[in-house]
């Protein structure tokens, strides 16, 4: 009994293993959350340095196939034409 009394801290000593520990944990904490977010700013970056390759690229493949929206009038033009021939067929008796 004799040691505990002489290692319980006194009245003018603080008590500072809980600052301790709570430091440590902080520490951990902060460290832990580090490890995680760098990956994520490491692919943000390359995202950042490939996004205007990859715009000119989808802004390319939109020019090269704009025409595509006059294909349905193409379509129509095609159907009225065969539309005539076989007409023409049945009238020669084809």
């Amino acid at each position: 009994m004799v040691l505990f009394a002489e290692q319980a801290p006194g009245p003018g000593e603080a008590h500072l293993f809980g600052w301790y520990l709570g430091f440590a944990i902080a520490v951990v904490v902060i460290v832990v959350v580090v490890a995680l977010v760098a990956p994520i700013l490491v692919l943000a970056a390359r995202i950042d340095r490939q996004a205007p390759q990859i715009n000119r690229a989808l802004r390319q493949s939109y020019r090269n196939t704009l025409p595509l929206t006059d294909l349905r009038q193409t379509i129509d033009h095609a159907e009225v034409i065969l539309g005539g021939l076989e007409r023409g067929r049945a009238r020669l008796g084809g």
